[in-house]
């Protein structure tokens, strides 16, 4: 018998898979990197203002950080400042001047930290309480001692009567429920001033205008009048009086040409 041949396996040769290549990442712009990290960083910032109760106020800068040395020099300011007050009233000088007419106008133009709390108090008693305010007074020697203690940081005259009208007309205005109304509605004036024959703005005009019997009601209906800020030029920032070259004290008719520019 012939012999039978051994049979031979085939063997299957293994498939090799075919290897994709690394696709490369998407190209994004820096500018919209810079864009998502600012966002990312802007909303971080105000979870934590809101968690914190602090959202809306404001960072503090370095420059706002007063060192040891500016306490110092803030409160020597503020001895000096209440000296030259004492000095101003005892001064034979000083006393006060003729009274020219009944109605007083004072602006205040200066005045921050350098104020001594002595001088800060006759400002407030006044309803000065920020720069470039001004209010209506009777003119009396009290009035004028007062303005003797603040004069640095007061200007005033004798407003006529067509910066009366201009001031209330533009700048008037009242407090309802702690929140300032213009005088925009004659019925406001006649609630609150009717009773003593103020109807209209016209009425109220002529009240202050002529010192009425009325005029410390019709002063407690309104508020101080928020002047603007005037050009440069216009104050200088000089401390002394308006009759040496300065910015403060008396002007006497003349301050009718600032009330103009402030208006």
């Amino acid at each position: 018998m012939s012999e039978e041949e051994p049979k031979v396996m085939a063997v299957e040769e293994p498939t090799v898979m075919a290897v994709e290549e690394p696709k490369g990442l998407d190209y994004i712009p820096e500018v919209i990197l810079k864009k998502r990290k600012n966002r990312d960083e802007l909303a971080f910032i105000r979870k934590k203002q809101l968690e914190l109760g602090n959202f809306g106020k404001k960072k503090k800068k370095v420059a706002d950080i007063k060192r040891p040395e500016d306490f110092v020099l803030e409160f020597r300011a503020k001895e000096v400042d209440l000296i030259r007050m004492k000095q101003r009233v005892k001064r034979p000088k000083s006393s006060p001047a003729p009274i020219n007419s009944n109605l007083v106008f004072i602006v205040r133009i200066q005045g921050k930290n350098d104020m001594h709390p002595k001088t800060k108090k006759v400002l407030n008693s006044m309803q000065l309480r920020s720069t470039f305010t001004g209010v209506f007074a009777k003119a009396t020697d009290g009035l004028f001692q007062k303005l003797l203690k603040v004069q640095p940081y007061v200007t005033y005259g004798y407003p006529s009567d067509k910066s009366v009208k201009d001031l209330i007309f533009k700048k008037g205005y009242t407090i309802i429920e702690g929140n300032p109304v213009p005088l925009t509605d004659n019925n406001i004036i006649e609630q609150a001033l009717g009773e003593h024959g103020i109807f209209c703005i016209e009425d109220l005009v002529n009240e202050i205008s002529r010192v009425g019997v009325h005029f410390r009601e019709v002063m407690r209906f309104l508020g101080p009048l928020k002047l603007n800020k005037p050009e440069a030029g216009v104050l200088r920032g000089k401390k002394q009086v308006f009759s040496d070259g300065g910015d403060t004290g008396n002007r006497e008719d003349k301050i009718n040409d600032l009330i103009i520019k402030m208006n």
